[in-house]
């Protein structure tokens, strides 16, 4: 054998070495890399990778708004209203609001997906707002992405499909009376445990109480109480959600005859006294409770509220 072929065949082990230990500091890395991104899922050691919700701070704590609207048409009933309190409880959260998240652009973003499901013409729509991964309670940044979901209504109109709707109130935990009360977060572990005890004690609903004992809205709507010829609604201030459909049936209420509206606060003594009792949202638009306890009430108001929140949707 030549010294050339000597000097080839260390050439080639050499480069063998060299490749190997490549493949081993890879080998070494990807292993690592793997090690560090684990996680125990239902029993399983997977990646984090193969899990959206590993990093997601909706999910780990709660840090996420959203707003549900109501699709009649292609069109987005109150989209103005909606898309304003969205603004502002992305503020009041201290996310940023992206140069892009203008209401039309929302509102293209919301259409495109009901009309690529065929359901515009009758269709419920949730936009959630996360801020994005990183961090701990302290997040490494402000700036947030968004998730749309869609279903499908049976009804474009507001009807009232329930005719015997019972509620009680709920005691275990109360609201408190804040700011961060009044927008929509995704932290509802209250209204999902009080959501358990109403279907435990066959109840269609729970009135909820603030941290003075007062009662402000229901499960899923504000709450309206109509005693004489005074419609009452507690004031946000007391906690409860600043709902659109609230600001609506205010607005609707007042050109009634012969009806005032007030926002005051409710008691739970209050209830006994009232002449009708009613919840509302975008999504059912009034739904009137009939039996609290041994109290039962009238819906006459409830109807024709109803009928002027049609007219009105119809008429745009």
């Amino acid at each position: 054998m030549g010294k050339s072929d000597i000097r080839s065949q260390t050439c080639n082990w050499f480069g063998l070495v060299i490749l190997l230990f490549i493949v081993y500091i890879c080998l070494d890395l990807i292993g690592t890399f793997f090690l560090n991104n684990m996680i125990n899922f239902n029993g399983l050691i997977v990646s984090s990778d193969t899990n959206l919700l590993t990093h997601n701070r909706s999910f780990l704590y709660g840090d996420a708004v959203f707003e549900t609207v109501k699709i009649v048409n292609s069109k987005i009933l109150f989209l103005e209203d909606h898309y304003f309190r969205l603004m502002s409880s992305m503020r009041i959260v201290r996310m940023e609001i992206p140069m892009n998240f203008t209401l039309e652009y929302l509102e293209e973003q919301i259409l495109t997906l009901a009309k690529a499901r065929n359901i515009e013409s009758s269709a419920r729509a949730r936009i959630t707002v996360y801020r994005n991964d990183g961090g701990y309670y302290l997040p490494q940044n402000n700036s947030v992405s968004y998730l749309i979901t869609v279903d499908s209504l049976e009804s474009a109109s507001y009807a009232i499909v329930q005719k015997e709707y019972e509620v009680d109130l709920y005691t275990d935990f109360y609201v408190a009376k804040q700011l961060l009360s009044s927008i929509k977060t995704t932290n509802k572990l209250l209204n999902i445990t009080a959501s358990i005890y109403a279907s435990e004690n066959d109840l269609d609903n729970c009135l909820l109480l603030n941290d003075s004992k007062n009662v402000i809205e229901a499960l899923q709507g504000n709450l309206f109480m109509l005693k004489g010829n005074t419609l009452v609604t507690p004031p946000v201030s007391e906690g409860c959600l600043n709902g659109v459909m609230r600001k609506q049936i205010i607005r609707l209420a007042r050109t009634i005859e012969n009806i005032e509206v007030v926002e005051e606060v409710i008691s739970p003594f209050d209830l006994q006294k009232a002449d009708e009792l009613f919840i509302t949202n975008v999504i059912k638009g009034i739904q009137p409770i009939t039996k609290y306890r041994k109290k039962e009430f009238t819906i006459d108001l409830s109807k024709q509220l109803l009928q002027k929140l049609n007219d009105t949707i119809n008429s745009d």
